[in-house]
């Protein structure tokens, strides 16, 4: 079995995987995934300096702020990357979901529902937090302005539209314990996986 956790950036979704992980689940994380792909495929790289318009790989290297500054202020190149990165990191996550031996497997995936990776899993945890904590996290950890943060949000769905789509939720504001309420979702799986329902 397959399960896909999500959630807006800053959300803590991480975290939430790293409970999962110490439960010996197996975590594919779509993120770091997809910026390998970007950073060393060479028909990929091509193809995103041209949606780009411009060399976004100087020495190299992808210009990740660059990128970002072009594909969150135009929809319609952040599309075009997305449609170029997304289907190769769902083959990988498929490749490499055949090899583990887990009850079942994760894809930790920011855009799980925007890129269409919510159809490769069996059931979507969503993992969220109030907005505000989110924009600290972020501007903390990734060192960008409360506006970019805000730009790269406006580009993910809603968390009312997630939980809408959810299976599970696991909500991750400063005052919430996560650890029970995974447990929970875990033994929950386990026991669906033995009796199926």
């Amino acid at each position: 079995m397959q399960l896909g956790v999500t959630g807006g950036i800053g959300s803590g979704k991480t975290s939430v995987c790293r409970v999962f992980n110490t439960l010996g689940i197996p975590v594919f994380s779509a993120d770091p995934e997809a910026r390998s792909i970007m950073e060393n495929d060479t028909a990929i790289m091509k193809a995103i300096n041209s949606i780009a318009g411009m060399n976004v790989y100087p020495e190299g290297k992808l210009d990740r702020m660059s990128l970002a500054k072009l594909i969150f202020n135009d929809p319609e190149k952040l599309k075009k990357v997305n449609a170029l990165v997304h289907p190769a990191v769902f083959g990988r996550f498929i490749e490499w979901a055949k090899g583990q031996s887990a009850p079942y497997v994760i894809m930790e995936a920011a855009i799980l529902f925007e890129s269409g990776g919510n159809k490769l899993v069996d059931k979507v945890l969503s993992v969220i937090a109030p907005v505000e904590e989110r924009i600290e996290r972020v501007m903390h950890r990734n060192n960008l302005t409360r506006e970019q943060v805000i730009e790269r949000m406006r580009n993910q769905i809603s968390d009312e539209k997630r939980i809408e789509l959810s299976d599970y939720l696991v909500n991750n504001s400063e005052n919430d314990m996560i650890i029970p309420t995974v447990l929970k979702i875990h033994y929950d799986i386990l026991s669906f996986l033995k009796t199926g329902n």
